[in-house]
């Protein structure tokens, strides 16, 4: 635990009453740093006092139940948002597609997407009708049309947002920057970012974000490096987005330095942080390094279990990826859909036919679990490398779901070899 939550909980104990602010400002303290679990812990001794949670409360408990892969808490969670009349608020369906999607639950993820659209045609009807919606209504709307790439929406938002006068709002202003970055506008992000009197590590984390998800991997690290010399600090939100980019741009040396700032920072046992670690070195080419990361994690969660069974997949060890398969199953750790994802594609680079066909048999009959367009294709390309063009040919006539460019793509390429 980061000695700066230690005192805060001290401080928390020792009050003789405790609002629901002071909850909400614990929970995010613990989503925020190591451990996560502690989030969940103090959400569940809310409601063991008898307080309502509220839509401040919500995201940051679904973020620790996706950073901890702790798929049954974060269903809990959903039904107690559900509850409590939450279900419509951006913020808090935002964390549930982030944290359905980060367990491999693709179809539950979609459903609350779905509903996210329905969320901007309300809003929509809202605007036509006349009402002028407020700062809060339009920060809460921003998150869905960029999660949608409604770039045209998210623009007369922004008119709006000046219209009305709440353009130097600085939550309004971070939303904005996050849509522009997340819709591929770099240029307006950057723009708005470098006109904002006074930022906040939201504004940054934004910024950077935008930058790497927009493969202008310098363009972070040079804004990471900027935010070191004006001595504003980071955290693992700031630090995992770098070390992505550093991956993108096959950064080696940057990316050993980063790790050096994780263990300094006293991030090493971040979810988030150590799948990117290893994403990186993997990626850089060195899977030595990303496996080290990996045996020297205290507690392994399947997200820790997939990044490195991906990693090997990556480079070729399909030997090692299927006996880290085989270890984490005796460690108890539930596989989900990415898994069997980086698991077939251990089987595809390594042309190990039957043991791809015995695990995406098992992801259906031992894990309950809906393969998705890309297991199909991971198992067509490997019956098709292994010259089994009429079984795959099959295959794909047998798929419940739509073949696309992936899955055709494997069978001709299989068919030209």
């Amino acid at each position: 635990m980061v000695p700066t939550m230690d005192y805060a909980r001290s401080l928390f104990d020792a009050m003789p009453e405790r609002d629901l602010f002071l909850w909400n400002t614990l929970i995010r303290g613990y989503a925020d740093r190591e451990p996560c679990h502690e989030a969940i812990v103090f959400y569940r001794k809310m409601h063991q006092r008898g307080l309502s949670p509220d839509n401040y409360t919500f995201p940051f408990v679904v973020r620790s139940c996706a950073l901890q892969s702790a798929l049954r808490e974060g269903k809990q969670v959903h039904c107690n948002i559900v509850k409590n009349g939450f279900k419509s608020d951006v913020f808090v369906q935002s964390s549930l597609v982030s944290m359905y999607t980060q367990n491999g639950e693709t179809l539950n993820s979609e459903l609350v997407f779905n509903e996210m659209v329905r969320r901007v045609e309300c809003f929509r009807d809202l605007v036509a009708s006349g009402s002028q919606p407020n700062v809060v209504t339009l920060v809460s709307i921003l998150p869905a049309c960029a999660s949608l790439e409604f770039l045209d929406l998210g623009k007369l938002i922004h008119c709006h947002g000046i219209k009305v006068g709440v353009d130097s709002d600085m939550s309004f202003m971070n939303a904005l920057i996050a849509f522009y970055g997340k819709c591929r506008n770099l240029e307006t992000a950057r723009s708005l970012f470098d006109g904002m009197a006074v930022r906040n590590l939201v504004s940054w984390n934004a910024m950077i974000a935008a930058y790497e998800q927009n493969n202008a991997g310098t363009e972070a690290i040079k804004l990471f490096r900027r935010m070191q010399n004006e001595n504003v600090d980071y955290d693992y939100i700031t630090i995992v987005s770098v070390i992505s980019a550093c991956a993108s741009l096959g950064a080696l040396n940057t990316g050993k330095w980063l790790h050096e700032l994780v263990k300094r920072k006293g991030f090493g046992t971040n979810v988030s942080v150590t799948k990117a670690l290893i994403d990186m070195y993997a990626k850089c080419g060195n899977i030595d390094l990303a496996k080290n990361v990996f045996q020297k994690l205290p507690h392994r969660s399947v997200v820790s279990w997939t990044s490195i069974i991906g990693a090997c997949a990556s480079h070729g060890h399909g030997d090692d990826a299927l006996m880290l398969f085989s270890m984490r199953k005796d460690q108890g750790i539930k596989p989900n859909s990415f898994t069997f994802t980086a698991v077939l594609t251990a089987c595809r680079h390594s042309g190990l036919v039957d043991e791809g066909r015995k695990h995406f048999e098992s992801m259906i009959k031992d894990y309950s679990l809906v393969p998705g367009v890309e297991h199909y294709a991971c198992v067509v390309d490997l019956l098709g490398r292994a010259g089994c063009l009429l079984e795959a040919y099959k295959f794909i006539q047998r798929m419940p779901v739509e073949p696309d460019i992936g899955v055709w793509g494997a069978l001709l390429s299989a068919c030209r070899i």
